[in-house]
């Protein structure tokens, strides 16, 4: 880990020199290991980059909260380029907005090749947090105030978001899940082990994640083939904790294709092994797969057949989601990096 140089204190008007504020932003710098490649066997699984994109944003926000802190949302992200293992991994994590009790942190992965050492940009997104206290309630987190004109760019961008991001999750929690549909499908079941906690005790963010894009690559990949890559993945909404013991749930279904995409909705549930028939939503998302060719570009899919209503209006949800994602400007990453 290499976090920026805490600045030196400086005295106040009554002489007394205060302790530094609470830095806004982190870096994680590490090798991509074999244990992270996809099935594949030549990149890095999506769902490893999700886990290194939570773990930095996790520690950016818990250092500016001093607290505990929970993952409320993550949206938009943008696999632009693939990761080999053996790459030199930098994970960028900085506060670009704060409520009351959230803070908004966005997250640039950059990989080189070791010898290089020079980084180019492979992913980016938002992730929302939540401080919480030692019961597990919101508490309120230091208010995060732009000082440069970078600073009060990507807050607009962040601020911009609210609304529709509240469309989204509106959108997706409407929609019906049941045995009518008739489209590919995916569902894992397995119990949460104590390997995949955090420090409160649930499941890790990071980890709900890697099972998510797990459970989407299976159904990619029995629709096109094991060559099926993650470009994109969104809406990720995490509505209650995973109790380490509890029974999971991992249920992927494709609902709509595209000429060469395949958009697949994850829905992630659970509860006690007490009662399995008496699981609670705790995750949902909706992840975009390509298939790549041996040209390495993405090679046109089978287009999905509607047969139930249900199939249907799951569709219909893809295409709504599409349609209000469009018109968002995108996360201006560029400036990222700069002061």
């Amino acid at each position: 880990m290499t976090p920026n140089p805490e600045p030196t204190p400086a005295p106040d008007s009554d002489g007394a020199v205060r302790g530094p504020e609470p830095d806004d932003r982190i870096t994680l710098r590490f090798m991509a290991v074999p244990q992270d490649v996809a099935a594949s066997g030549s990149t890095v699984a999506a769902g490893s980059v999700l886990e290194w994109i939570d773990k930095a944003a996790y520690a950016c926000a818990v250092g500016w909260s001093a607290s505990d802190t929970v993952t409320a949302y993550v949206g938009n992200v943008h696999f632009t380029r693939p990761i080999k293992p053996g790459n030199l991994v930098e994970v960028h994590a900085r506060i670009i907005h704060t409520g009351r009790t959230s803070m908004h942190v966005l997250v640039t992965v950059e990989t080189t090749d070791v010898r290089a050492r020079e980084y180019s940009p492979a992913t980016h997104c938002i992730l929302v947090f939540v401080a919480v206290d030692d019961a597990g309630t919101p508490r309120e987190v230091p208010t995060w105030t732009p000082r440069s004109d970078v600073d009060r760019s990507l807050q607009r961008n962040a601020q911009a978001r609210l609304e529709p991001r509240k469309r989204i999750q509106a959108i997706m929690r409407a929609a019906e899940y049941t045995d009518d549909g008739t489209t590919a499908r995916t569902v894992f079941r397995f119990l949460a082990a104590p390997a995949d906690a955090n420090w409160g005790g649930n499941a890790h963010g990071g980890t709900v994640m890697r099972w998510i894009d797990e459970a989407a690559f299976a159904t990619a990949a029995a629709w096109s083939s094991e060559a099926a890559v993650a470009v994109y993945s969104g809406g990720i909404h995490f509505y209650r904790p995973i109790h380490i013991g509890h029974i999971v749930e991992v249920d992927a279904r494709l609902i709509h294709t595209g000429h060469r995409s395949m958009h697949i909705s994850i829905r992630v549930r659970s509860g006690s092994p007490r009662n399995p028939h008496d699981l609670q939503l705790t995750t949902a998302c909706m992840s975009i797969f390509v298939a790549i060719g041996a040209d390495g570009h993405a090679e046109s899919v089978t287009p999905l057949t509607l047969i139930t209503a249900e199939d249907k209006a799951l569709d219909e949800q893809a295409r709504a989601l599409i349609a209000l994602r469009a018109p968002l400007a995108m996360m201006p990453v560029e400036l990222f990096r700069r002061p």
